[in-house]
């Protein structure tokens, strides 16, 4: 059993504990606040542009001749796999669920035999992926000097997949990260990107016909590869959200867990104390009898 004094130390230890859990709860909810209205801002741009990539998609006349960023390469052979993690920790199951839906489209394609090429944003994605995978990470990306993540990182990163394409390094691209709901649900998603992916909207109810100006595939070559880049900035922004929140829930459990240690402790040398003192008490008793 521990001595009293031990006990004193291990309960000053976890307070000491449950004011760094809860100064850190604070701070994620102050980012939170400004990273979800970020992430809310940049949902209506990315998904209008993709419904003009939509209504361009259906004008063409001549799908051979379309740009190869929306109809691909023809293959599926190789597949390129990016994933969004953060550079740091104690946000709770962030980075691991991302990694671990990833690891389980990495198992899908190993398992059909294709070739697959990984590229992690974030040393948290690359400290848990290059343990199975390293001979597929082709390139790990770092903004961790970064204080704010911009649309300028996302350009980069963005050129660095478009440079890919261009050198028919890969068919098929898939982006992995976070959407975030609310401060408990954080929803790994995988989107492709290229090609581009041509989903129906829910709210057309109806045919609209636009008139472009200059041609469609003029205008796709240029809007195809801006979509790369907005499309790995809404991931972005939805990651930072959601890692905030994440981080939130975690600190605000991590330090209602110090509590509830610190009760207990209470009680233990408490009752250590006590038990100290009657015995004690029993000797000094038992030794007055004796005379």
């Amino acid at each position: 059993m521990a001595s009293l004094d031990d006990l004193r130390k291990r309960i000053v230890s976890v307070k000491s504990t449950q004011k760094i859990t809860k100064a850190m709860k604070m701070v994620a909810a102050a980012k939170l606040r400004k990273a979800q209205e970020s992430a809310e801002r940049g949902r209506p741009y990315s998904e209008k542009m993709q419904n003009i990539i939509l209504n361009l998609t259906e004008t063409i006349s001549d799908p051979l001749n379309a740009p190869r960023l929306l109809v691909g390469t023809g293959k599926e052979q190789t597949h390129l796999c990016v994933v969004m993690t953060s550079d740091r920790g104690l946000c709770g199951g962030f980075n691991s669920n991302i990694c671990r839906l990833a690891k389980n489209y990495f198992l899908k394609v190993l398992k059909e035999e294709k070739t697959l090429q990984i590229i992690t944003i974030g040393s948290k994605g690359y400290d848990q992926l290059k343990r199975e995978y390293s001979k597929y990470i082709i390139d790990k990306i770092s903004f961790k000097d970064k204080k704010k993540i911009s649309f300028n990182e996302a350009e980069e990163v963005g050129k660095i997949i478009l440079d890919l394409f261009e050198k028919n390094k890969f068919d098929k691209c898939i982006l992995f990260y976070n959407n975030f709901k609310n401060v408990i649900t954080q929803i790994p998603q995988a989107q492709q990107i290229i090609p581009a992916e041509k989903k129906e909207s829910s709210k057309r109810n109806e045919e609209i016909f636009y008139e472009f100006e200059p041609d469609e595939d003029e205008i796709l070559e240029n809007l195809l590869p801006k979509n790369i880049s907005t499309q790995v900035f809404k991931a972005f922004l939805e990651n930072s959200a959601s890692e905030q929140g994440s981080r939130m829930t975690a600190m605000d459990n991590a330090t209602r867990n110090a509590g509830d240690l610190v009760k207990s402790l209470t009680i233990v040398y408490n009752r250590s104390r006590q038990a100290a003192i009657t015995k004690e008490l029993i000797e000094i008793i038992s030794g007055a009898e004796s005379l």
